[in-house]
């Protein structure tokens, strides 16, 4: 039976993972072996900020609103309580986006909250 050699498939996922590793600092984008663990964490870390992503822009969101509705002084959790009793259906993006460019807006659904928060 011949013997097979791998330097085709070897050149190949070296070359990937030094083009995956282009643009990491020092070594760590030349060396085959640094290279190697500088993309694997970097690959774990875009994963699970991908997932954090979701989280971070939700919470973003929240403080918006709440920042929008304390000169109108009711609290974030009573005004989403509210909504929820007032049958309005707007997400949290809609609602924060509301806040900052249509304040008008923002305002007319409060004042709809409020008739059913009281």
């Amino acid at each position: 039976m011949p013997r097979t050699k791998s330097n085709v498939s070897k050149k190949a996922r070296r070359k990937k993972i030094l083009k995956l590793a282009s643009g990491h600092y020092g070594k760590r984008s030349k060396w085959y072996r640094l290279a190697k663990e500088s993309v694997m964490k970097a690959l774990t870390y875009a994963y699970r900020d991908r997932k954090k992503k979701k989280s971070d822009f939700r919470s973003l969101w929240n403080i918006r609103i709440n920042a929008a509705l304390r000169p109108v002084e009711i609290s974030y959790s009573r005004f989403i309580n509210g909504l929820k009793r007032s049958n309005i259906v707007l997400n949290r993006k809609t609602l924060s986006n509301l806040a900052i460019s249509d304040i008008e807006a923002f305002n007319s659904v409060v004042a709809e909250v409020k008739k059913n928060i009281a």
